[in-house]
């Protein structure tokens, strides 16, 4: 497993990204699972010269169902998109096609040439903050009004019914 930090500012905040490159390793999946409760965003990378990879992206997801927490933010990623395209093995639109099924976004990228891997970081932080942001919103308290006659009222009724010796 190769594990980086990676700082980004994102609308005036600095925002620490720790990134986990399993590489789609079989040998990796029960340390990956451990990692899957605590992340917040997670990339799924395939090989556009490889249509395993890709075709394995399912089994990943469904891994991720299983456990990580039901809000994660998921991204695919369709990577060595600078790859001439007669040695292609996923089109663009078959990516594009199960982004959409799982309602999540697509990128293609270019990790020798860094096309659209500054996007995809900025992408996945931006809707993390959006998702935290949106949660805290609706977690903060409600305020309840107590008119003070109606409080007093009760006291005294309750006082009156409430007998002694």
């Amino acid at each position: 497993i190769d594990f980086k930090i990676r700082t980004i500012e994102l609308d005036g905040k600095r925002i620490k990204l720790q990134i986990w490159d399993t590489a789609g390793q079989e040998r990796f999946r029960t340390i990956t699972t451990a990692y899957y409760r605590g992340a917040m965003g997670i990339l799924l990378v395939y090989d556009v010269t490889d249509e395993s990879s890709f075709n394995n992206i399912r089994n990943w997801i469904r891994n991720i169902e299983q456990h990580a927490s039901d809000n994660v933010n998921k991204v695919l990623v369709g990577n060595k998109a600078d790859m001439d395209e007669s040695k292609r093995a996923v089109p663009t639109s078959k990516g594009q096609a199960l982004a959409d099924e799982y309602g999540i976004k697509f990128f293609e990228t270019s990790a020798k040439t860094n096309l659209n891997v500054e996007e995809v970081f900025f992408s996945i932080a931006r809707d993390i903050k959006q998702r935290l942001t949106e949660s805290d919103n609706k977690a903060e308290p409600t305020a309840l009004k107590i008119n003070q006659q109606d409080a007093a009222a009760s006291v005294d009724q309750a006082a009156q019914k409430s007998g002694c010796c």
